[in-house]
Formats: C-alpha cells, structure tokens, sequence
C-alpha cells in the first residue's frame, strides 16, 4: 500500500497530469491518499511525481493517520464506536484491512486525509526538486512514514 501527498499547486499544471491528479483524488495541496500497489496506481503515481510524493507506509503510520485525521462522512472523527456501527470490530481489524488494500471507504471513511504542513518544514532542498536530490517530490520509499507524521 502506498500512501501519495500532493505536495505542489495548480499554477502552470498540464492538462493531463491535473486530472490524473483529480482522478486519485488529490486536489489540494497537503491532501493523502492511500493507494493499492498495481500496474496502473504506480503509472499514475509516476506520471505526477512532479507534484506528489509518495512511498510505502506502514501499520503504525496508517493507525495513527486514522485516528488523528481520519473523518466520517459529516466530518465527523474516527471513533471506535462510529466505525462498530459500520460493521468492523475495531480499530485494529481496519488498519490491518487499509494495510491489506482495501479501500477506507468500505469502512465509511473518506478517502482523503487532509494534512498540516510539516512541522520544521520540508527538505532543504525544497519542493521543486525531487528526493533524491535532497528535495520533497516522487518516490521516497519507507520515509514517507517520518513524512506523514510530521504532517499529522
């Protein structure tokens, strides 16, 4: 499971890569989605890397997230009582089916978790570079969990 942030604006976008960014539903900046591993979501997310970020994120990063950010329909937080009324058992039994690649909404969770910007800012390099080279942007593997936490 990978989690995507859009970390860049709309100004000077294409065409195709906003409504790629549209259709994995990442329309503002500081906004996360969790997406499946398959063929097509990595096309996607490689035909954006200019303006996201992303990487694998692991259990304790998706409990957390859910928790701290996650929201009913109603804006409404996640509660242990709320998600019992949606038939799962507990917290638990929902990360570990996030973990395994369902979608949040099959527990009544939106699927976009909005973020703060990062405490103490991003890289030194900034956002218009990507992480290899010292900056924010495309694939950075498991550091997107330090990432996500500051953003929480």
């Amino acid at each position: 499971m990978y989690a995507a942030i859009r970390i860049r604006g709309n100004v000077d976008i294409s065409p195709k890569i906003k409504d790629t960014l549209k259709i994995m539903m990442l329309t503002k900046t500081n906004h996360l989605v969790l997406v499946k591993e398959n063929k097509e979501k990595k096309g996607m997310l490689e035909k954006a890397r200019s303006y996201i970020t992303y990487g694998e994120i692991d259990k304790e990063t998706i409990e957390k997230l859910l928790i701290k950010r996650g929201r009913l329909v109603g804006d409404k937080r996640v509660t242990e009582t709320a998600l019992k009324e949606k038939g799962a058992k507990s917290i638990d039994n929902v990360v570990s089916a996030l973990e395994q690649g369902k979608s949040p909404k099959e527990f009544g969770v939106k699927p976009v978790f909005r973020l703060s910007p990062p405490r103490k800012g991003f890289e030194r390099a900034g956002i218009k570079k990507t992480f290899n080279e010292g900056g924010v942007l495309a694939y950075r593997g498991k550091e997107i969990n330090k990432l996500i936490l500051k953003m929480i």
